[in-house]
């Protein structure tokens, strides 16, 4: 027997606001919105999905999972996500290809170039 990958979940100080957020940055909708749990998908019947859930206090330190997305227009997308409130952090990457954001409670993630064929 197999698990199939149903959700990310992700602590937030405010898990509706933040919920929102990653739905316009991915084009997702709102599945469910209750005060402990707001779930975004792509489709309602799309797995995974990611489930944002109430958490006491403000992020401490580097993210151990992140999300990597990857557009067809980098330059364009990281405008875009600045744009909604993104910012540029360094967490040691260096000089890469990719461009590390974080959301607006503080949870990096990636930004990628365009896959090389």
């Amino acid at each position: 027997m197999t698990a199939v990958w149903d959700s990310l979940v992700v602590d937030a100080r405010d898990p509706s606001r933040l919920a929102r957020w990653w739905a316009e940055a991915l084009g997702y909708q709102v599945i469910t919105d209750k005060p402990d749990e707001v779930e975004i998908r792509r489709t309602p019947d799309t797995l995974p999905g990611l489930v944002f859930v109430p958490a006491s206090g403000p992020k401490a330190g580097k993210n151990r999972l992140h999300v990597d997305l990857r557009p067809t227009d980098q330059e364009a997308e990281v405008e875009r996500l600045v744009d909604m409130g993104a910012r540029h952090v360094d967490v040691g990457q260096g000089d890469v290809e990719w461009t590390v954001l974080a959301d607006p409670e503080g949870n990096e993630f990636c930004v990628l170039r365009e896959r090389a064929e």
